[in-house]
């Protein structure tokens, strides 16, 4: 039986150049979704799991984020003092307290495994989770919940996959299957961004894992691979060829691609329809919009 998974990784060290101007000031992962940001998703989610402590890979200019987590004494004590007491319990939900979070750079940007590989001294022996916040999964039971319900069956690595039409697929880490069983694949390969039409599969990693201390060993041996980063695909590879088991899961929820300006409003605009607070007014206007695209044509 693997031992329990309470330490995720969650690499935040990126530029998120696709959002500038607004990431010259501030970090991608702070930009709300409705009225939480990014990277409050990203928490929720691995909490809801058992994670109990939280690495983030970051880099120079995320001081913003790492304020995010703290407290507020002097927002807590205003509300308290005007009795908003469901606005100070939300403010009180995103506390970390200390000793569950904390934080590594990665000085220079050569890829997820690198960032993965930075943490790799926090880690210990244990398996670990690895959270990409950039992939936003609604789900009645949250993506790392299923799949850590799933891991404490089978062990070994696994990742989130889903299908994606065959000419996207080289934009992942496409799966090379062997065996499925209900949502579960057994792995015989992975390949990191395959060129067009040469796929294994239309089996997709999205931003979710679970690993093993042994790709931390696999990463501190493995070169440049595609786009010349060092991948974490390549790492999780090496466990296929040692023997080991390597599994996707398929996933039961909609994931939304926040890393892109498309994605980012699609997730806006989902997450709030399924707010009670918002729908109703959401639904009238993309209704209104509706009506008068059809007039103009």
């Amino acid at each position: 039986m693997s031992k329990k998974v309470t330490k995720a990784i969650l690499p935040v060290a990126g530029l998120g150049t696709r959002f500038l101007p607004a990431t010259k000031a501030i970090p991608k992962e702070i930009l709300p979704l409705v009225d939480r940001p990014l990277i409050q998703y990203a928490i929720d989610e691995a909490r809801e799991a058992g994670i109990t402590d939280f690495i983030f890979v970051t880099s120079r200019g995320k001081t913003a984020l790492e304020d995010y987590f703290d407290h507020a004494p002097m927002l807590e004590a205003d509300l308290e003092a005007k009795g908003k007491t469901a606005l100070l319990d939300t403010l009180r939900s995103t506390n970390m307290e200390s000793g569950s979070i904390a934080y590594v750079r990665q000085h220079r940007a050569m890829g997820l495994g690198h960032a993965v590989a930075c943490a790799s001294k926090l880690i210990g022996d244990e398996p670990f989770a690895v959270i990409l916040p950039d992939d936003v999964i609604a789900a009645e039971t949250s993506c790392l919940k299923q799949m850590i319900d799933a891991h404490n069956d089978v062990g070994g690595c696994m990742v989130a996959a889903m299908e994606v039409p065959p000419a996207q697929a080289s934009a992942y880490g496409i799966l090379d299957v062997f065996v499925h069983t209900g949502k579960i694949a057994c792995v015989k390969g992975m390949v990191e961004k395959p060129a067009p039409g040469t796929q294994p599969s239309n089996l997709a990693v999205i931003g979710r894992y679970i690993l093993t201390p042994d790709v931390l060993a696999n990463l501190s041996h493995t070169g440049q691979g595609a786009g010349g980063e060092i991948q974490l695909t390549d790492a999780i590879a090496k466990e296929i060829e040692h023997g080991r088991n390597v599994h996707g899961f398929r996933f039961s929820g909609k994931r939304f691609d926040c890393g892109s300006k498309s994605g980012y409003l699609q997730a806006t605009i989902e997450l709030a329809l399924a707010r009670d607070d918002l729908r109703d007014d959401l639904t009238a206007f993309l209704r209104d919009l509706s009506h008068i695209d059809r007039a103009a044509q």
